[in-house]
Order: structure tokens, then sequence, then C-alpha cells
């Protein structure tokens, strides 16, 4: 398997997770249960499941008004964009790959 293909995986299995885990939530609060943490929410927003989250607020109505919630996601979304935006720039791509190419050579030695 090669590295985009393992990055699409992983991304697509986390925004589904994080998706599922709002809409999870979501029945939760309707029913008055013990809810998932917000910290837990962020987290997985922010190591990549920032689509699948604005997605579930979105379709599930959940955590629209709730500060600072909103206003985490929202920045964590648009640090997610900013990110995939400036990877396809060439001269960014290009200095992202030899910082890349030498933590991995100094983490591996």
């Amino acid at each position: 398997m090669t590295p985009l293909v393992l990055v699409l995986t992983y991304l697509v299995i986390l925004n589904v997770l994080t998706l599922g885990l709002f809409w999870w939530d979501k029945r939760c609060a309707i029913e008055r249960r013990w809810r998932m943490p917000e910290s837990t929410l962020l987290t997985l927003c922010l190591i990549g499941g920032s689509l699948g989250a604005k997605t579930g607020q979105g379709i599930f109505r959940h955590k629209t008004r709730k500060e600072p919630f909103r206003t985490s996601l929202n920045a964590i979304a648009v640090l997610h964009i900013g990110f995939l935006a400036a990877l396809v720039l060439p001269e960014f791509r290009a200095s992202v790959t030899l910082l890349v190419h030498q933590v991995t050579d100094l983490v591996l030695g």
C-alpha cells in the first residue's frame, strides 16, 4: 500500500468514526444519558476528523451553539483546510517533504 492510500484510508475511517460519535453523542443528549467528553470529540477533530465533525454538527444539529466548542472546532477545520490548500502549492509541498525527511532521519538515526 502506498503512503497516499494509507493516509486516505486513515482519514476516511477517522472521519466516519467522528461522524458516528457525533450521532451517538446527540442521541445520548436527547435521551439524557452519559455523553462523550468534548475534549475527546475535539481531539478526534484535531487528528484529522474535522470533516466528519463539521458534517455531524450540521446533519445532527449538534453542538452548534456550544461555546467554546464551536469556535475550537471551526478553528481546527480552518487549520486543516489551510494545511491541505498549502500542500497543493509545489513550493510548500517540497519544503514539507524536506522537513519530514529531516525529522525522520533525526528520529530514526
